[in-house]
């Protein structure tokens, strides 16, 4: 059987031709990044490029995709490829191992891709990226966040201005309402309330001894990984309508 035969059969030869055509940028390759990267390519995406300047540490095995004990150091863009390359050798995969800001987003948007995919964790860049999206009239798709959740079907997709319960989702309305922007982004979300964050001193490099508390956001794949397949989910919608 071909490789997507199965896809074929649900969604049919015209719209399976739509994605093998598409091109979605991927914002962020870990936790959220990750799932949402494979299924799209699983699903016969033709062209996509993953954004992410990080490389793999040990902490991230729990839930990330391309994260394994051979990947530990790596690029994730590196692993990325590499991985979605052996489920579609004939997928087109870029990768764009650089820190997604108001310089290197619109030289990565420039060509206006079908759909983008935000799945940033930081504030600063996520806001730069559903800005130049909206304002661009880029489909995008926003990961709010999903650290902290114990319960998947908790998640949600709806408009970003919409949402409850969400720290991350509140700094970013705020952030985007500064640039005139007031709806019109979808996301997916969870309507669970957070656990607190737990704090953990690092050792001191230079000492030896304890360095300042950190605080660490505790996750689980269960939940990350439905972040990642809804928001491709979403992502497939828009590319076969």
């Amino acid at each position: 059987m071909e490789r997507f035969s199965r896809t074929e059969k649900l969604l049919g030869p015209e719209k399976l031709e739509k994605l093998k055509n598409s091109k979605v940028v991927l914002f962020g390759a870990g936790a959220v990044g990750s799932f949402a990267a494979e299924a799209l390519v699983r699903s016969g995406v033709g062209n996509i490029t993953i954004v992410d300047f990080d490389t793999i540490c040990i902490s991230n095995i729990n839930r990330q995709l391309f994260a394994l004990q051979s990947t530990i150091g790596k690029p994730k863009t590196e692993v990325a490829l590499k991985r979605l390359s052996d489920i579609n050798p004939a997928c087109n995969i870029i990768q764009e191992n650089r820190f997604a800001d108001a310089g290197s987003i619109p030289e990565i948007l420039s060509d206006k891709p079908d759909v983008v995919i935000d799945a940033i964790d930081s504030v600063g860049p996520k806001t730069e990226l559903l800005a130049y999206s909206y304002l661009n009239e880029i489909p995008v798709l926003s990961s709010m966040g999903a650290a902290r959740r114990s319960d998947p079907l908790a998640v949600k997709v709806g408009d970003l201005f919409d949402t409850v319960t969400c720290p991350l989702a509140r700094l970013v309305r705020k952030s985007l309402k500064r640039r005139g922007i007031t709806q019109g982004i979808k996301c997916v979300y969870s309507t669970e309330f957070p656990a607190h964050p737990v704090k953990q001193k690092l050792v001191n490099e230079e000492s030896g001894g304890e360095g300042r508390p950190v605080k660490f956001l505790g996750s689980l794949p269960t939940v990350t990984g439905v972040f990642g397949l809804v928001l491709a989910s979403e992502a497939i919608k828009i590319l076969t309508e």
